[in-house]
């Protein structure tokens, strides 16, 4: 399976050269979806992978899914913003060469993730009256997914679109959609990757398909008249080759998620045959320290500080005293 469809271009190097030549091997690639930089094959399978496993292994206590607050917030940024910067390289290197090609996904991927944060924090402002720094960084990653397969192949104001959708669409599955769906309420998808990377995955796919110009195309894929969106392909009077690349793009979702659910469910079972996928419910109401004899962090407000840790000075104490009566 290719990670990425690669264009032949003149100018690549031999071992640039070498890994487009590999890669056009790609059972995808060779079907004909349009991918750009792996959005198919690795936000969208990751997506479902991961809310898959979820399900294998259970949910935790009620505790911990009512009230589930950041670490770190400002870690958290840090971390949002290296993921930001890094995409820029990722999406940009799908070409394997400094292009024109390459230059159009960077400028892509920025306009689609800025649109995408700012429309999930103006509905967490119209609905819940203040925007928050998770929904900011939970709009950037649904912009970021959502842009990866187009990134190079769209232009800049369907890469807004792209955002908009990006930023609403999840935001409306995460927010209102999961609490009523009850297969979905079952599943404890603690970083809502369902809707992060699936569903902002499959978005993309699909608006790959509606947007993809076909002289932005022929820069990736060569000229092969096959690779055009369905509004171009509208206005060129080629709704025919348009129609059967959306249809590409739809069978390439299909696959994705059908070869992804049941081999990592395959996984999850062979897993617990040799170990449990979840402690049972006393043991996570005590947490790390029952199974560490520490805490991974100092949780305040449930009395967990250092001082009752067994560094902290009460266990020290505790045990001085047992080696004097002894």
């Amino acid at each position: 399976m290719a990670v990425r469809p690669l264009w032949l271009g003149a100018e690549l190097s031999s071992v640039g050269a070498c890994q487009r030549l590999g890669a056009r091997n790609g059972f995808l690639f060779k079907a004909g979806v349009m991918d750009f930089a792996g959005g198919f094959v690795i936000h969208l399978s990751s997506g479902v992978a991961g809310v898959t496993a979820a399900y294998w292994v259970g949910p935790r206590i009620n505790k911990d899914r009512e009230r589930f607050p950041p670490n770190n917030i400002l870690l958290t940024l840090t971390g949002a913003g290296l993921l930001w910067m890094g995409w820029t390289g990722f999406n940009g290197g799908a070409p394997y060469a400094a292009n024109a090609d390459a230059s159009i996904a960077i400028v892509n991927t920025h306009l689609c993730t800025a649109t995408s944060l700012l429309v999930w924090l103006c509905l967490d402002m119209i609905v819940f009256t203040k925007p928050s720094v998770i929904g900011a960084v939970q709009g950037m990653i649904t912009g970021l997914v959502c842009i990866t397969p187009a990134a190079g192949l769209v232009q800049g104001w369907a890469a807004m679109i792209m955002g908009i959708l990006s930023g609403s669409i999840p935001w409306f599955t995460m927010m209102v959609l999961h609490k009523k769906v009850k297969l979905l309420k079952k599943v404890d998808d603690t970083l809502a990757v369902l809707h992060t990377h699936a569903v902002a995955g499959i978005l993309g796919g699909l608006l790959t398909g509606l947007f993809a110009d076909p002289k932005l195309t022929s820069l990736f894929f060569g000229d092969n008249p096959r690779y055009i969106g369905l509004l171009y392909s509208l206005a060129d009077h080629r709704a025919a080759a348009g129609f059967r690349q959306l249809g590409m793009q739809i069978a390439g979702i299909a696959f994705i998620i059908a070869i992804n659910v049941p081999i990592t469910s395959a996984i999850c079972l062979f897993v617990r045959l040799f170990v449990p996928l979840r402690f049972s419910d006393e043991i996570l109401v005590i947490g790390d320290d029952a199974i560490h004899g520490e805490d991974a962090y100092a949780v305040w407000g449930d009395g967990e500080t250092y001082e009752k840790s067994i560094h902290g000075m009460e266990n020290m104490m505790a045990q001085n005293q047992g080696e004097e009566m002894a």
